[in-house]
């Protein structure tokens, strides 16, 4: 499944169109290495993902092309979230 489409389908990222654009600014890591939107995912994937405030470290649990809203937490594990501090 590709990347943008999973992290709509998780709920992790409302839009696709912003999932593509967060990874076209190379915020996105799939297994430590630079992610495009188009990159291909599988189950025990471990993805990094840099917001403006946070940093969200998850790992792919299911793949499955359509989920309920109940359903959707259930496709990842989430193993590390934490805060960025942009004050410098």
């Amino acid at each position: 499944m590709r990347l943008d489409k999973f992290l709509k389908l998780s709920r992790i990222i409302k839009r696709r169109t912003v999932a593509k654009e967060i990874a076209g600014k190379g915020r996105i890591q799939v297994n430590g290495q630079p992610a495009k939107a188009s990159s291909n995912l599988q189950v025990g994937d471990e993805l990094t993902i840099h917001f403006a405030q946070k940093k969200l470290t998850i790992k792919i649990e299911d793949l499955r092309e359509q989920v309920n809203k109940e359903q959707a937490e259930n496709l990842y594990t989430v193993i590390n979230e934490e805060r960025i501090n942009t004050e410098e």
